[in-house]
């Protein structure tokens, strides 16, 4: 399917690895210009190569933290019209609520809610002038189904998200979608730390917990950030211009629900 954004321009944040990367890879495949940002440089520049190589497409690597403003300037001053924008980045560290203190609450707000908030209003103008723009807010299936120590992290993505429920009717009428793609249990870094974790409180293999794992998800594995990024590029197509407000959950069946 031709997605209709060839030569289109995106800003996919916190893409060096896992499925940030996965989306820039699937815009770049389908003719997007992407500019790529992360915190570990020698990560950056693989990925920079590998999406370019591989695609054509032009990729533009930005060494910065999202989350300041600094990266954020950074990053709009190497695309400053952006016609696409895939917000990212990481969530603070698993942790019982009660050992979270005033300081790491506000932390996990401007990773997982204020940052994103900032990088639409630098952008959204430009979109609606032009009667187009998709942006993409990767949250966390957690937003759906709260999960133990996650709190800080689900509690922020969820403010995004009804943040932006009334912003994305605002702007519907200039062809500008605002949607979130809510993970699983996807095969990163993230996950892997946290079955190594488990592996080391339980006393057992990482492999034995990684299969416990992915035997509980009903597609009876664990998500790859190419189907995911497919996805995701699927959002920010040219057919997806009636889709927004909507969080679209890709866990593999996980979540036990009708609705």
């Amino acid at each position: 399917m031709d997605l209709g954004i060839a030569g289109r321009k995106a800003i996919v944040c916190a893409s060096s690895k896992g499925l940030g990367k996965g989306c820039a890879m699937a815009l770049a495949q389908n003719g997007v210009s992407v500019v790529i940002n992360g915190r570990d440089e020698a990560a950056l520049e693989a990925t920079a190569k590998e999406i370019g190589s591989s695609t054509g497409s032009e990729v533009t690597p930005v060494l910065a933290d999202i989350s300041t403003a600094e990266g954020q300037a950074a990053v709009l001053a190497a695309c400053p019209k952006p016609d696409i924008l895939v917000n990212n980045n990481g969530g603070p560290p698993r942790r019982d609520y009660k050992e979270i203190d005033r300081e790491a609450m506000l932390s996990g707000v401007v990773m997982n809610m204020v940052t994103p908030i900032e990088l639409i209003q630098a952008v959204i103008d430009h979109m609606t002038d032009q009667n187009f723009g998709r942006i993409v807010n990767i949250t966390s299936a957690s937003v759906r189904q709260p999960l133990s120590g996650l709190d800080l992290s689900s509690g922020a993505r969820a403010g995004l998200t009804a943040f932006l429920a009334g912003v994305c009717r605002t702007v519907a009428d200039r062809n500008v979608t605002i949607n979130h793609l809510l993970p699983g249990a996807f095969d990163t870094d993230r996950l892997r730390s946290g079955l190594k974790g488990a592996a080391e409180s339980q006393g057992i293999s990482e492999a034995e917990i990684a299969k416990a794992r992915a035997a509980s998800i009903p597609a009876a594995r664990f998500g790859n950030a190419d189907e995911f990024g497919q996805t995701c590029a699927f959002l920010c197509s040219a057919h997806a211009s009636y889709i927004t407000g909507q969080n679209v959950l890709i866990d593999g069946g996980a979540f036990n629900g009708a609705f």
